[in-house]
């Protein structure tokens, strides 16, 4: 998968791809990440990327010039499947839609910032428009990250056990159950019997019954009940 993210802030997305499994990722071959500073393409010598609201209002809002030159030049490289943009209005990123993600090939991420970007570059160009939640950030790096994080974790060969984003809260529409690891008593507190016994089948049917009873007490939306 490739991802080209186009941003006004490309130092914000430093960090979250240089460690842990998206690094791994990249390393492996399996994801190639780039960060495109939209400054590049600023209107003027001043860097300028944004402007005054028409019809007045408060904030400031991305113009389409530098946008749309970044856009224009990416898809002369090659074929994107999505162009998404991270906005509070769009649809809320779950994991259903991160799996479907997953499948794709090559993905622009648009970063918005002060008020947005203008609408016509979401009628020209945008294909996705996805949000990490129902409040609002700063920018749209943040949101960036979080959604390369979801959906690069679901390439094959990035984790080490295949079977592990399987059992994932959310991927059966349930919450994980407890996990445990050694030692099997502290401060009194023992492992169920049940993780120890060996018995693989019991032990997947405990693990149900305690995402069921998990997902009933903690998110009973998931369910159907909130």
């Amino acid at each position: 998968m490739r991802v080209d993210i186009l941003t006004c802030q490309p130092a914000l997305l430093e960090s979250p791809f240089a460690h842990s499994i998206v690094k791994r990722a990249q390393d492996k071959g399996l994801a190639e990440i780039r960060v495109h500073n939209l400054r590049d393409y600023a209107i003027n010598k001043h860097g300028q990327l944004d402007d005054y609201v028409f019809g007045g209002g408060a904030g400031m809002v991305l113009r389409v010039e530098p946008i749309a030159a970044w856009i224009d030049e990416l898809r002369a490289q090659r074929p994107y499947d999505a162009i998404i943009y991270l906005t509070p209005d769009g649809e809320t990123l779950r994991q259903p839609l991160a799996n479907r993600l997953s499948l794709l090939g090559n993905i622009i991420l648009l970063c918005g910032h002060y008020k947005g970007v203008d609408q016509r570059i979401r009628e020209e160009y945008v294909t996705h428009e996805i949000s990490v939640g129902d409040y609002v950030l700063s920018g749209g790096e943040l949101a960036a990250a979080i959604l390369v994080d979801a959906v690069v974790r679901l390439l094959p060969g990035v984790l080490g056990n295949e079977e592990s984003a399987l059992s994932d809260s959310f991927q059966d529409g349930l919450l994980a159950p407890p996990v445990y690891t050694r030692p099997a008593e502290w401060r009194g507190r023992a492992v169920p019997e049940i993780l120890l016994s060996g018995n693989t089948p019991r032990i997947e049917e405990w693990r149900h019954e305690q995402a069921l009873a998990h997902t009933q007490a903690k998110r009973p939306d998931l369910l159907g009940q909130g």
